[in-house]
């Protein structure tokens, strides 16, 4: 093991990804690579300041926000990435652009649209743009926020990915916020999920079951995941250069480039205060199961992949309204009732996990922020009642500038306070 290895929970990676549109009309303007530029001028694929950087992403209208390294607490990080975003709208306020928040575009069409980043790496952009036609909503138009929490050794890596297996299926009941594209109110409040699901189905081996496989081990993980995941690739990849841990597509990778679990299946929210909540009560919620707390995965007869499949389809339909009847899953999460909501399940688990993580004064500013989503309902819900039953309509436009606008600030999105 590594010297500056850390143990699970030992700290946190935090990446968020935004949309760069016209400052008038919303419509999504590829010119990522006007703001990531080396001190030649040169265009790079990531830029450093220090505590944060800047990073391409598949496509030139997106950028990616992220924590340079483990951070050791959430403390002041939200505020360290709102300081980052005023940088990057002042970046692009000369050019009449600025960041739009949320799980997907409303009306981009990724068709017309999409333009692929054509610089450094471009050759497995273009990889992927060939293999599975990247002008496509969850290739093309997708922004989530990606959570990493480090493990150190097999036994960590085996409780980090059940506690995982328990939790991921419920997040988008906390964190939808994609319930409109193409213009259009979507049937699903995650929409950006829906598609992910079958988005990289010519490579199954990719996605899995989104729900991560329960897996012990560094050498059986990368025996049973990522080795059918390359040999199934190779056939559609010559020269070899999506051979890589990356390629892994499933709601919760592990990245053993820098031996951390990373969650992929938030959705962005309105500002990273917002986001900061979410990942909070995250944590503390895998927190709870990685330590027995709440369920304890059997390492010989784990749940069921298929019933957590279930569940995570449900919350990705009507999230917080989603109907769990599971009766063994909501007793391991310590409800001891035959049925519940998923924002039932969360808002149990908020009041009996989030004193894991963080400090007292944190978990306050959390649980306030918290509380909007659970009285309120996540994002998704928030924004179709503010645009209202016309939709194409007036206010579709008006709600996104809106949000653009709750990025700008660091304020949450609230339709009942306005």
């Amino acid at each position: 093991m590594a010297a500056n290895t850390l143990h699970a929970f030992g700290g946190t990676g935090i990446e968020l990804e935004y949309a760069i549109v016209d400052r008038e009309t919303l419509a999504v303007r590829p010119i990522a690579d006007a703001l990531l530029r080396d001190a030649s001028g040169a265009v790079v694929n990531a830029v450093s300041y220090g505590r944060f950087g800047w990073s391409n992403e598949l496509v030139l209208h997106l950028l990616e926000l992220k924590s340079e390294g483990p951070e050791v607490s959430l403390e002041g990080l939200a505020e360290g990435f709102q300081a980052e975003i005023h940088a990057m709208n002042a970046r692009l306020a000369p050019l009449g652009a600025r960041l739009m928040p949320t799980g997907m575009h409303p009306w981009m069409n990724p068709r017309t649209e999409t333009r692929v980043w054509p610089h450094e790496y471009a050759e497995i952009y273009r990889t992927y743009d060939a293999v599975f036609d990247c002008r496509r909503h969850a290739w093309a138009n997708v922004q989530s926020m990606h959570v990493n929490l480090p493990f150190a050794g097999d036994a960590e890596l085996a409780r980090l990915l059940a506690a995982s297996r328990r939790v991921l299926p419920i997040l988008p009941a906390l964190a939808a916020s994609s319930p409109i594209a193409d213009g259009a109110r979507q049937t699903v409040l995650d929409y950006r999920m829906q598609c992910y699901l079958t988005h990289a189905a010519r490579v199954p081996s990719m996605l899995g079951d989104i729900v991560p496989e329960p897996i012990r081990s560094e050498a059986a993980y990368r025996a049973n995941v990522l080795a059918p995941m390359y040999r199934e690739i190779a056939a559609f990849d010559a020269d070899g250069v999506m051979q890589d841990e990356w390629l892994n597509a499933r709601g919760a990778i592990v990245r053993f480039d820098r031996n951390a679990l990373e969650l992929r299946v938030l959705d962005t929210q309105e500002c990273p205060a917002m986001d900061l909540a979410v990942a909070a009560a995250t944590i503390g919620a895998l927190r709870a199961c990685y330590d027995g707390r709440l369920a304890h995965e059997d390492p010989v007869a784990p749940f069921p992949t298929a019933r957590l499949v279930t569940i995570l389809r449900a919350c990705i339909v009507d999230a917080d309204a989603a109907i769990i009847d599971d009766a063994e899953y909501l007793t391991g999460m310590g409800l001891r009732v035959r049925r519940c909501t998923a924002g039932d399940l969360w808002r149990h688990l908020i009041e009996t996990t989030l004193t894991l993580v963080g400090t007292s004064e944190e978990q306050a500013l959390w649980r306030a922020r918290l509380d909007l989503i659970l009285t309120e309902g996540p994002l998704a819900r928030r924004i179709l009642r503010a645009v209202g039953p016309e939709v194409p309509g007036p206010r579709l436009e008006a709600v996104y500038a809106d949000l653009c606008d709750c990025l700008q600030a660091g304020r949450p999105f609230s339709v009942d306070a306005a």
